[in-house]
């Protein structure tokens, strides 16, 4: 019986970029025995040591996680599908506001003319114009997602925004974070995005937060504000406003984006489970790239933050059908949206029946998410700098280098002389590298490479491995400017 089997982007590295794979079985965990065994090199990402799925990703039959039927052994028919959710970062109507009534305010008759539309609508009408003149949301990042988001909530008429976020705007930002502009090329991001927003909407208040949130101010940070958005890129700090907004109450509208596919949430554990409930792990560090590694299609954000802000509003408003306890999946490239249904954990550790994590300080973040250990492995890996490499290719010595970049990069700048073996295939062909020489393995920025060569060691491979400091960036940096960083 043909079951389909949907591969994420972040997994097609190991499926020869294929999005969908045809396979028979009659389990779920024949289907994916008979993917591992075709594809050898994605076992790693989908299952541990033991044989059972990674805790970072959820397999869905239909639209059901597999955890809420028979686990691997929940059976499969003909034409069913198998999809595949791994972090990158259904429920019910609830009416109630999460804007107490007495801390409405009455609107202008200048702001009765410019939300207008709204107030035709009797989902919305006067009183929930005014109950989103009181609210107060918290944007936690500024790039992609949070661009759109803030921008529709300002001119949604929210009347407190803060926005969180401690870095500079920067020119590869403006292909999809349209909150900057070109002119804002330097600046703090929240100064920039402030200006946007008073010129959307004079009416708006503004609160800059240009800081890092640790462990130490989230508490105390969101304690002022409703509604929590986060847009972040990193899994430490999405585990952390996870376990703030649980702890505070609060609801945590979430999404996560990547190359072609978005993810939407929101995440209340008064009302349904949290992010932990979902992801109990996150992935290890490396395996999962980031946007300014894989890519991602700019009109994606401002897809997946403007759902983003909708389901803000509905929660301001109060009414409607919020994604407390679904998940919306969109494919961009295929143009597909997919829901799936999430349940609370009773054995989560923060909102379960008996939670273990009852602060903040208890957790390290950055330990919870592999990321100490991956900083000390990496400090393990030797680099070398793009001008002694580029002075022992002039020398005529001879070493190893290795492209590990996809096709598509490759398209925009090419290596000379380099071997071209994609990260994910460097474990089985590894015998085509002579080890009685240096390799050095490249990437974009120095990143991937390091990941590179901890799977080819891991893999038993013995002779002297290096990653190319800021990989192909660092080389036009140092060495050849006329190369293109990207």
């Amino acid at each position: 019986m043909a079951v389909t089997v949907l591969i994420p982007t972040t997994l097609r590295a190991y499926t020869d970029r294929k999005s969908e794979i045809d396979l028979d079985g009659g389990t779920v965990g024949e289907v994916l025995q008979k993917l591992v065994a075709l594809y050898p090199d994605s076992k790693k990402s989908l299952f541990d040591e033991d044989g059972k799925p990674r805790s970072f990703v959820n397999v869905f039959l239909g639209e059901t996680n597999i955890k809420n039927l028979n686990g691997l052994d929940s059976a499969t028919k003909d034409g069913d599908t198998i999809m595949l959710i791994p972090a990158i970062a259904g429920g019910s109507p609830v009416d109630e506001s999460v804007i107490p009534d007495e801390r409405t305010t009455e609107l202008s008759n200048d702001e009765i003319k410019r939300y207008s539309r709204h107030l035709l609508l009797p989902e919305v009408g006067v009183d929930g114009q005014e109950k989103l003149k009181a609210a107060k949301v918290l944007i936690v990042g500024l790039g992609g997602l949070g661009a759109p988001l803030a921008q529709y909530l300002a001119a949604a008429g929210v009347g407190t925004l803060g926005l969180l976020d401690f870095d500079t705007v920067e020119v590869s930002n403006l292909q999809r974070q349209i909150i900057h502009s070109t002119r804002d090329v330097g600046r703090p991001k929240v100064a920039s995005a402030r200006d946007a927003i008073k010129r959307i909407n004079p009416y708006v208040n503004v609160n800059m937060h240009n800081f890092a949130l640790t462990r130490e101010n989230a508490l105390e940070l969101f304690a002022d504000y409703d509604v929590i958005a986060d847009g972040t890129d990193n899994y430490n700090t999405r585990y952390l406003v996870n376990d703030a907004c649980v702890l505070l109450g609060k609801p945590n509208v979430s999404a996560a984006i990547y190359q072609f596919e978005g993810q939407a949430s929101v995440y209340f554990a008064e009302r349904g489970p949290c992010y932990r409930c979902v992801y109990p792990s996150p992935p290890p560090p490396g395996l999962v790239p980031s946007c300014g590694e894989g890519g991602v299609i700019g009109v994606l954000p401002g897809i997946i933050g403007t759902i983003q802000a909708n389901e803000i509003i509905k929660l301001i408003i109060g009414g409607g059908h919020s994604l407390v306890g679904r998940l919306l999946h969109f494919d961009a490239w295929n143009m597909k949206f997919r829901e799936l249904k999430l349940d609370k954990n009773p054995d989560c550790p923060i909102c379960g029946k008996n939670p273990s994590i009852t602060k903040l300080d208890s957790i390290d973040y950055e330990e919870f998410c592999g990321l100490k250990k991956k900083k000390e492995e990496d400090a393990e890996v030797q680099s070398i700098e793009p001008k002694e490499l580029k002075r022992r290719i002039d020398a005529g010595e001879k070493i190893n280098i290795v492209d590990i970049r996809e096709p598509h990069e490759r398209a925009i700048v090419k290596f000379p002389n380099a071997i071209v073996i994609p990260i994910g295939q460097l474990a089985r062909r590894q015998d085509e590298l002579d080890s009685s020489v240096d390799t050095v393995f490249i990437c974009k920025e120095g990143k991937r490479s390091i990941l590179a060569v901890h799977t080819i060691q891991e893999a038993g491979y013995k002779g002297a491995c290096f990653n190319l400091k800021e990989g192909i960036n660092g080389w036009s940096k140092d060495v050849d400017p006329t190369v293109p960083q990207y």
